[in-house]
């Protein structure tokens, strides 16, 4: 019969929140070459607060107005996915400060600087009068932040360096990486498991209990988001050796995983196959064995993303996607790639 064996660990799901100011601490240097790295490995879900550094184009609609619908927006050549960084020469990363601007200005044409594929664009645009509320709208609909609940990877004893998810976090209806700003992660706990089924991924539901921040963040990258433990006083577990990619291999491994309430244990998994040239963050590909993971959870499901791979005594990687037509498979990232992400600011 198998076992599963508790972990001490910490512990994150996505949703528009306000704006906030969060202190980042300084980053340590890297690792020296041939030196190896001890983390703890955690394994515990955790809320994730990004604010965006800038503003997000996610779509338009056409404002009807006394003299019928128009859209400033499209007008002026704005595209989804776009960052609205200044506008009329001010600073903006708020939801807030865009409206302020507006009523502001009202029917006045004001200068507009966009990023756009990483390129910094102006433009220039005039807002109009909404006929049902009065206000001044450009058509369209924009986000500054999001929030999600993912599981907590790995943390470095002795700086509090922290990574989640082995991947980045992008905007829902644009797919853009959401350009980081400030953030935070809280404690949260998992209410329910959707269980995945082949063709139809599953899905941890979690909970945020409290107000309290773990940690602030410095980075939204493609092999994950990283930040600093506010306190590491409450940091338990042994740290292991990170996994050279030379010594992760295809074979019996396990995962840290948190689907149900605070609890963290290991599951038994095994790595299929280590990817020479990956694409994205998808370095390896596993799949479940353990028989109560998949009772419980039909195999990978979303909001496991972060979850610990362990071979042979060290941290291989972390778990980052499921594939949709297999739910006992994913794949994952090496340990190694995200910490050398992680150290490079």
């Amino acid at each position: 019969m198998q076992k599963t064996k508790r972990h001490p660990a910490l512990r994150l799901a996505l949703a528009v929140l306000g704006a906030a100011l969060l202190l980042l601490p300084t980053a340590r240097a890297a690792q020296p070459p041939g030196e190896t790295r001890y983390v703890v490995p955690v394994g515990s879900a955790v809320g994730i607060k990004l604010f965006s550094d800038g503003v997000l184009v996610v779509g338009f609609t056409d404002v009807a107005t006394a003299g019928g619908s128009a859209n400033p927006a499209r007008q002026a050549g704005l595209k989804e996915g776009d960052v609205i960084t200044r506008l009329d020469g001010r600073a903006v990363s708020t939801i807030e400060e865009v409206q302020d601007i507006l009523q502001e200005e009202g029917a006045r044409t004001v200068d507009l600087r966009v990023r756009r594929d990483g390129e910094e664009r102006d433009l220039t645009i005039r807002a109009v009068q909404c006929a049902a509320d009065g206000a001044w709208k450009l058509g369209a609909w924009i986000r500054d932040s999001m929030a999600g609940i993912g599981t907590l990877t790995f943390v470095d004893p002795e700086t509090g360096l922290f990574g989640t998810l082995g991947h980045g976090v992008n905007d829902v209806d644009t797919a853009v990486l959401l350009e980081l700003q400030s953030g935070a992660i809280t404690p949260a706990s998992v209410a329910g498991v959707v269980k995945g089924e082949d063709g139809r991924p599953g899905e941890l539901r979690g909970a945020f209990p409290g107000e309290e921040d773990l940690g602030t963040l410095f980075a939204n990258t493609e092999q994950g988001v990283f930040g600093y433990l506010t306190d590491k006083s409450g940091l338990t577990g042994t740290p292991v050796p990170v996994a050279s990619p030379d010594q992760v291999h295809p074979g019996p491994a396990t995962i840290l995983a948190n689907v149900s309430g605070t609890q963290v244990e290991e599951y038994d998994v095994e790595i299929l196959k280590v990817f020479d040239h990956p694409a994205d963050a998808r370095d390896l590909m596993l799949k479940v064995t353990d028989k109560a993971l998949l009772e419980k959870t039909g195999g990978i499901v979303q909001g496991m993303s972060g979850s610990p791979i362990l071979q042979d005594g060290r941290l291989a990687g972390a778990v980052t996607h499921v594939l949709i037509d297999h739910a006992d498979r994913g794949y994952g990232i090496l340990a190694t790639h995200m910490i050398e992400r992680a150290e490079a600011g």
